[in-house]
C-alpha cells in the first residue's frame, strides 16, 4: 500500500507498518458513504482497490473509479428488473451483490440467490461454492458475473459465470495477533475506535468503552446485549454496516421460524447462520406466541433450544431501541423504569438474561465532528478478526484473576464474566491486562449488569432482585460496590417501595441491609463521572415513621404515577373545614370542606 507518511500521525504510521494493506483512510469512506446505500465493508473493499495512496490526485481519481464501479455494477433493490433485463440484452454483466447458495433436496442440486438482483434460481458451478463455503452459510458479498441462459428447455434464466468474493477469502489470525503486540492498550483502543470511523481523541475513556461495548456480541458467542437511548446515536449502525457476520432485523420479524427453526422447511433460522442477530427498534417487538418466547428464553440462557429437534447455535443477540423519556425522571419515578419502552413479552425471565445494559443516553448524537480523518482497519478485516476471537475462550483467565462480592447471584456472575471476557478479547487478544486495567474493566462490566438488575428490582413487588449492590475486589483486595451514575442518588431506584398485603408489614429490603454492611467505596468511573441529578429528589414519606403533622414539600415529576390526594393530604384532613390552595398566579379558598 503506497502511502505518504508525512500526512499521517504517529498512530497512523504504526498501524500501516504493523498491518500493511489491511487499513484504509476512513475519511474517504465518509465522502462516498453519504451518497450511497452500500455496506461499509463493500465500499472499503473498493477503496482499498482504487485509493491505496495518499496522493490527492490519485485519491480523487480512485474515488471517481469507485463511484463509476458502483454506478455500473451495484444492484439497487428497486432496479432488479432493469438489472435482469441488462443481462438478457448483453448476454452477461458483472454486479456487486450478496449471494446465497442453497441445496434443493427434491431436485438434488444447488441454486444461487442474489438478493438485490432478486433472483432465487440461478445456476452455479460446483467449484464456486466448494471454494467458498460461506456461500452455503449465510451468503457473502461478491463481484458476480451473471450470464443469461438462452436454452429454452432449461428451467432457469441466469447462471453465474464467475464469482470473486469481496470479503476476505483467507485470514491470517496469527498475523493479527502479532501486530497487536506492537501497540499499547490505549493505542489499541484508539485503533478500534478509528476503525469504527470515529476519532478517539475527541472522547474520554468511558465513552470509548461504550463504543466498544457495541462490539461485545461480535467477539463473545451467545452474548445478550441491550442498548436503549435517544434517536440518532448510531445504535444500529454497527450491526448493519460493520460486519458481514451480523444481521439486523426489525422487531416485526421476531418469529420462531425466522429466528430459530422452520418446521415446515426443516431449516435452522438466523441464529444458525450469523455471529450476531440484532433487533432494531426493540420497543416495537410484539411476540404473542408463547412458544416463541419460551424458545427465546432457552436460547438466551443456554445457546440451545428444542423444536422437534435440538438445535445448538452460537449467535449472540443484540437489542437496540429508543427511550422517549427523561432518564432523570425515570430513575426517580416510583412506578416506571428504564425498560419502559419494552413490550410485556420482555418479562423477568427474558430481561434477567441480558448480560449488560449499555446506557445509550450517554452516547453523542451522530455528527461529522466525531468522524475521523485517520486510518483504521478495513472493516472486513476487523470483522474476520472478531469472528476468530469469538472462538477464543478467556473464561479460565477471568475465573482466576477476578473475585466478586456475595451480592452476585448465578446469572449475575455469568453475565459479568461473559462481558469481561468480551472486553478482554477486544483489548488483550494476546497478553493479559495489568491489575490496574483489570480494575477498570471490572468496574465497567459490573455496572452494566447492575443496570439490568435495578430495573427488575423496581418492577418486582417482592425482594427477588433486591441484591443490587454488586461488587468486585480490586487489585488491592478492597471490595468495591459499583453504582450506575444515572441512578446512584435516586431513592426510587435504590430502595423502591414494595407492595404489601392488607394488614402486612414491609420487610427490610436486602438491598438496604446489604448497603449497610458493605463499604461504599466509589469505583474508578464513579469518582470521575458520576453525575447526581441536578434537581433534588422527591422525598417519599417513611412508612414506618410516626405521624408528624408539619409542613412538607413534594416534587412530582412529569409522568409519575401513584400519587393521590389521600397519600399527600390525607393525614392533614382530620377535622379540617377550610383548604387554601396557592399557586404563583392566585390563591382561592374553598370553605365548607
Amino acid at each position: 500500500m503506497a502511502v505518504n507518511r508525512g500526512s499521517m500521525d504517529v498512530l497512523d504510521k504504526k498501524l500501516n507498518e504493523a498491518y500493511a494493506g489491511r487499513v484504509v483512510r476512513k475519511d474517504l469512506l465518509h465522502r462516498i458513504k453519504k451518497g450511497t446505500n452500500v455496506p461499509s465493508f463493500v465500499l472499503e473493499f473498493l477503496l482499498s482497490k482504487y485509493c491505496a495512496s495518499d496522493d490527492p490526485d490519485e485519491i480523487q481519481a480512485g474515488i471517481e473509479a469507485v463511484l463509476e464501479t458502483l454506478q455500473k455494477n451495484y444492484v439497487r433493490p428497486d432496479e432488479a428488473n432493469k438489472a435482469q433485463s441488462m443481462v438478457q440484452q448483453q448476454g452477461k454483466h458483472k454486479y456487486i451483490d450478496k449471494v446465497h447458495v442453497t441445496y434443493t433436496e427434491r431436485e438434488k442440486r444447488h441454486w444461487a440467490e442474489m438478493e438485490n438482483f432478486n433472483s432465487r434460481r440461478i445456476a452455479i458451478p460446483e467449484k464456486v461454492y466448494k471454494d467458498n463455503d460461506r456461500l452455503l452459510e449465510g451468503g457473502i458479498w461478491a463481484e458476480v458475473t451473471v450470464g443469461h441462459n438462452d436454452v429454452d428447455d432449461d428451467d432457469y434464466a441466469f447462471y453465474i459465470e464467475d464469482l470473486r468474493p469481496i470479503q476476505l477469502s483467507r485470514f491470517d489470525y496469527d498475523g493479527f495477533l502479532a501486530g497487536r503486540k506492537r501497540f499499547t492498550r490505549d493505542e489499541w483502543i484508539d485503533v478500534l475506535i478509528r476503525s469504527i470511523g470515529l476519532e478517539a481523541s475527541k472522547m474520554d475513556f468511558r465513552l470509548k468503552l461504550h463504543f466498544l461495548a457495541r462490539l461485545f456480541s461480535f467477539v463473545e458467542s451467545n452474548y445478550n446485549f441491550i442498548e436503549l437511548g435517544p434517536r440518532g446515536t448510531g445504535k444500529s449502525y454497527v450491526f448493519s454496516e460493520f460486519s458481514p457476520y451480523s444481521t439486523l432485523v426489525s422487531g416485526g420479524q421476531a418469529s420462531t421460524a425466522t429466528l430459530f427453526y422452520n418446521n415446515a422447511r426443516r431449516k435452522v433460522g438466523l441464529v444458525g447462520f450469523w455471529d450476531t442477530v440484532a433487533f432494531d427498534e426493540v420497543g416495537g417487538i410484539r411476540i404473542k406466541d408463547q412458544n416463541t418466547i419460551d424458545i427465546l428464553k432457552d436460547y438466551m440462557a443456554n445457546g440451545r433450544f428444542s423444536r422437534g429437534t435440538t438445535v445448538i447455535a452460537n449467535a449472540s443477540l443484540a437489542f437496540v431501541g429508543n427511550i422517549d423519556h427523561s432518564i432523570e425522571q425515570l430513575v426517580n419515578s416510583t412506578q416506571f423504569d428504564l425498560f419502559i419502552s419494552l413490550d410485556e413479552c420482555f418479562d423477568f425471565a427474558v430481561t434477567d438474561r441480558f448480560h449488560t445494559f449499555m446506557p445509550g443516553w450517554e452516547m453523542p448524537k451522530n455528527s461529522s465532528h466525531l468522524l475521523t480523518n485517520n486510518y483504521g482497519f478495513i472493516t472486513d478485516y476487523l470483522a474476520e478478526a472478531f469472528h476468530h476471537l469469538s472462538k477464543q475462550n478467556r473464561y479460565e483467565y477471568v475465573n482466576k484473576a477476578c473475585r466478586f462480592g456475595k451480592a452476585l447471584q448465578g446469572r449475575d456472575e455469568v453475565a459479568i464474566k461473559k462481558t469481561l471476557c468480551a472486553l478482554v478479547k477486544l483489548l488483550h487478544p494476546v497478553e493479559e491486562p495489568t491489575p490496574t486495567e483489570l480494575d477498570e474493566y471490572m468496574a465497567y462490566v459490573v455496572e452494566g449488569r447492575r443496570r439490568v438488575k435495578e430495573q427488575m428490582n423496581k418492577r418486582k413487588p417482592d425482594d427477588e432482585f433486591a441484591m443490587i449492590n454488586l461488587s468486585y475486589f480490586n487489585s488491592k483486595g478492597e471490595e468495591v460496590i459499583v453504582y450506575c451514575p444515572e441512578s446512584r442518588s435516586a431513592k426510587a431506584t435504590q430502595t423502591p417501595l414494595r407492595r404489601v398485603l392488607p394488614g402486612g408489614s414491609i420487610p427490610a429490603s436486602p438491598a438496604k441491609s446489604e448497603a449497610s454492611k458493605q463499604p461504599e467505596t466509589p469505583s474508578l468511573f464513579e469518582e470521575a463521572l458520576a453525575k447526581p441529578p441536578s434537581s433534588p429528589i422527591a422525598k417519599e414519606p417513611e412508612l414506618s415513621a410516626p405521624l408528624q403533622l408539619k409542613e412538607k414539600h413534594f416534587k412530582i415529576y412529569y409522568g409519575d404515577k401513584g400519587h393521590t390526594y389521600d397519600s399527600i393530604f390525607g393525614d392533614y384532613l382530620q377535622g379540617v373545614k377550610v383548604i387554601t390552595v396557592e399557586d404563583p398566579l392566585h390563591s382561592l379558598s374553598a370553605p365548607g370542606l
